[in-house]
C-alpha cells in the first residue's frame, strides 16, 4: 500500500468508479473483460484504464483481459475496504440526516456508530437505531470509543472547531460537508464535499452549451 503514496489524486479519484462498475459486472455474471470492453462500459479510454491499473500492479493479461472478480477484489483492497471503518456524524440537520439514512455505507464496510448535534430537540432521537447525542459529549465519546471517520455537517463557522476536536481525539479521516476548507495536519486526511461547487460546475457547463 506504500506505493499508493506516489499515485496521483486523479487516479485515486477514479478508483471508486472502477469499484462500482466492476461490482455491476459481477452481479451480471461477467467473468472476464478486456480494457476495450471496460472502456465502453465505464467511459474511460482503454489506454487510461491500463495506465490507471498499472499503477498498482499487473492485473490483466494480453489476449485474456481482466478477471472481473479478481480485479474487483484488488481494487477493493486498494480502497481499504478489506476492513471496517467506524464513523460519526456531527450535525443532524438535513444533510446529516440524509447521510445517516444512507444504507449503502454498511455494504461498503462503513459503520455509523453515533450522531452528534447541538439542537436539544434532536438529542435522544434515533435514526435507524443510531442515537443523536449532545455535541458537548463529543470529546468524551471519542476518548472512550475508536472512530476512524468524522463526518462534519455543521455550519461553516463551527466546522473548524469540530474538526479540531476530532483530530485532537485521534480521528484520522474527515469527510467535510461544511462550505469551508478545513485546516488539518498531514497525517489527517480530509475530503471536502462542497455541494455548491459541484452545482456551479454544472451551471458553467450548461452556459457553454448555450
Amino acid at each position: 500500500m506504500d506505493k499508493k503514496k506516489n499515485i496521483s489524486m486523479a487516479v485515486i479519484k477514479r478508483l471508486p468508479k472502477y469499484h462500482r462498475y466492476l461490482s455491476d459486472l459481477m452481479r451480471n455474471d461477467v467473468d472476464r473483460i478486456s480494457s476495450k470492453e471496460l472502456s465502453e462500459t465505464i467511459g474511460f479510454t482503454a489506454s487510461q484504464i491500463r495506465q490507471d491499473l498499472n499503477c498498482f500492479g499487473d492485473f490483466g493479461q494480453q489476449g485474456y483481459g481482466y478477471n472481473v472478480s479478481e480485479l474487483y477484489n484488488q481494487i477493493r483492497n486498494i480502497l481499504g475496504l478489506s476492513k471496517t471503518y467506524k464513523m460519526t456524524i456531527i450535525g443532524a440537520g438535513n444533510i446529516g440526516q440524509a447521510l445517516a439514512n444512507y444504507t449503502r455505507f454498511e455494504k461498503l464496510g462503513l459503520e455509523l456508530k453515533v450522531i452528534f448535534d447541538i439542537n436539544p430537540k434532536l438529542i435522544g432521537i434515533k435514526i435507524r437505531d443510531i442515537e443523536i447525542k449532545d455535541i458537548d459529549y463529543l470529546s468524551d465519546y471519542l476518548k472512550e470509543n475508536t472512530i476512524d471517520i468524522g463526518i462534519i455537517c455543521v455550519p461553516d463557522n463551527n466546522a473548524q472547531k469540530v474538526c479540531d476536536v476530532l483530530i485532537k481525539n485521534g480521528v484520522k479521516g474527515i469527510w467535510n460537508f461544511a462550505p469551508v476548507d478545513l485546516v488539518a495536519p498531514e497525517n489527517v486526511k480530509v475530503e471536502n464535499v462542497h455541494l455548491s461547487d459541484s452545482l456551479l460546475t454544472l451551471t458553467c457547463l450548461l452556459n457553454d452549451i448555450e
